[in-house]
Formats: structure tokens, C-alpha cells, sequence
């Protein structure tokens, strides 16, 4: 059976509100669409669940700088589509950007604090079109649940964190990471690579496991741990890197001494591709 498709924020309130009559609890996947393993990773996790699972495919402009790449953005409609259409999902939401954002739109969402290291330090602006978008998308699809990845695990916290200051109602869940053979987590901007840059990308994976097995060896002091993993990623030709580093796996603030729970993060760019990955690490 084909995916069922829904634009209109009213039509996905009236699909929501017959599913929630029932007694049927909804999952919500937000994407942007170029669906690949990962994204039907959390497909998978939300089937298990809930009983019906929305995924919305929305390139979001506002979550974009100026400069960064909303244009080339890849999109396969069809293409996600077909991938869809095996998974058990039972509707797809595919807003309009004037659907989201009409002319007179003038209410953003932003979350404070979290948002201010790691991406949110290189993307200004770029978490606030995150948590609006994702409010937006709450808002019409009115999931009980809604699963996000690891790979942007701060992008996750913000939104759990957006959650419990305004009083939502909707479990987030965080998937883990879905990586190719190498060790390359999956992600939409892998297209960008070159033969070459893609040869070198495996090296945040690389890094961040480096760094993981360090602190298992005993190692607290965390610049010791970032050099570690900064000489793997910095010889590289096509590398140049925006940020490695140790924080509070909690409040994403930098940290000196590992305890506790830690996430490890790397953002790197190559050419016109920027990757991010992380590793959660638990320091006994």
C-alpha cells in the first residue's frame, strides 16, 4: 500500500485528531528528506512504539545561514517515497515552505544555554529554526512520540529541553547512530564528498574511537583526549576542522576533567560537505 500523503497543516490536524480518537498512539520521524538507512532507522524505532508513524519531510530555510547550502540541499521526493512505502509508515507530511511559514509568520522558538556551544557557536541562528520548525511540526501532527538521531545528538537535547520548558506532551526518543562500513555515520551531506574527501571522512569515527578507548584506558584529563583525537583529523589534506571537544554530555559544556557521562564531538569540513558525529562515553 502506498504511503498516504498529507500538506495541509489543517488536513494533518484532522488525520491526528481521528488517530488520537481511536486510541492510536502517534510517532512522529521529522526529516528533510534524501532518506537513507539512518532516517529508516527511525522509522523502525518509532513502528515499535507507537501504532502509527508520520514522518515529515521538510527542507526547513530557517534553520540554514545565508551562505550554507539550502539550495543544494538534496531532494528525491519520489525517491523517498518508494523507500517509505515498505516501511509500515502510515503517512507522510510534506508541508509547503508557505504552508510552515506564510507571509506574516513572525513567532519564533528558541532555546537558551544549550544551543550556545558546539554547532550552535559556528550556525548562529541555526537552532532557533530548528526548535521552530520542530514546534511547528509538533503542533500538526500532534505525535505522542517523536524520534530523533545521535548523530545530532545536541540538536536532540535541545529539542528534549524545548519539550519540558513549554509543557509538551511528547516523549523524545534518541536513535542510535547508523554508520557505513568504514565508520562514516550516514547522512545526506555524504553526497558532497568527493572520491577523496570521502576516504578521509571515516577519520571523525576514527577520532572520536580513539578518544572513547583513552578514556576507558583511565584518561580524565580532557585536552589530553582532544589533542588525541585533533592529530587524527588535522594531518589530513581536505579536513579543516570547526570544533572537537569534550562536554557535559547533559548541559554540552565543556568539561577539563572526564567524569560522569560525557559526549565526545567532532564537526569537520570537507569541501562543501560539514560533518558531525559524537560519541556518548560513560567514565566510570
Amino acid at each position: 500500500m502506498a504511503v498516504k500523503i498529507v500538506k495541509a497543516v489543517r488536513a494533518m490536524h484532522r488525520k491526528a485528531d481521528q488517530m488520537r480518537r481511536a486510541g492510536q498512539r502517534i510517532a512522529l520521524v521529522p526529516t528533510m528528506g534524501d532518506l537513507h538507512e539512518g532516517h529508516l532507522s527511525l522509522v523502525r524505532r518509532a513502528r515499535k512504539v507507537a501504532d502509527r508513524v508520520v514522518v515529515s519531510i521538510f527542507v526547513n530555510p530557517l534553520q540554514f545561514g545565508p551562505a550554507e547550502d539550502f539550495a543544494a540541499y538534496p531532494r528525491d521526493l519520489a525517491r523517498d517515497l518508494e523507500r517509505l512505502d515498505p516501511c509500515g509508515v502510515h503517512l507522510a507530511y510534506l508541508p509547503e515552505v508557505k504552508e510552515i511559514y506564510p507571509e506574516d509568520f513572525a513567532t519564533t522558538v528558541g532555546v537558551a544555554r544549550l544551543t550556545e556551544g558546539l554547532c550552535g557557536a559556528h550556525r548562529p541562528g541555526h537552532f532557533e529554526g530548528v526548535t521552530t520548525v520542530v514546534a511547528k511540526l509538533f503542533a500538526a501532527v500532534k505525535p505522542h512520540v517523536a524520534v530523533f538521531g545521535q548523530k545530532d545528538a545536541q540538536q536532540t537535547l535541545v529539542i528534549q529541553k524545548m519539550v519540558r520548558d513549554l509543557n509538551l506532551d511528547v516523549e523524545i526518543l534518541m536513535a542510535p547512530t547508523v554508520r557505513e562500513a568504514d565508520g562514516l555515520a550516514m547522512s545526506s551531506r555524504n553526497a558532497y564528498l568527493s572520491p577523496e574527501e570521502r576516504r578521509e571522512a571515516p577519520s571523525l569515527y576514527r577520532a572520536l574511537m580513539l578518544g572513547k578507548n583513552m578514556i576507558a584506558q583511565g584518561e580524565r584529563r580532557a585536552p589530553r583526549v582532544v589533542a588525541a583525537m585533533r592529530d587524527v583529523i588535522a594531518p589530513l589534506c581536505h579536513a579543516k576542522i570547526d570544533y572537537i571537544e569534550a562536554v557535559d554530555a547533559e548541559n554540552l559544556t565543556p568539561v577539563a576533567v572526564l567524569k560522569n557521562s560525557v559526549l565526545l564531538a567532532v564537526a569537520v569540513r570537507f569541501g562543501k560537505a560539514r560533518l558531525i558525529d559524537n560519541a556518548p562515553v560513560r567514565v566510570k
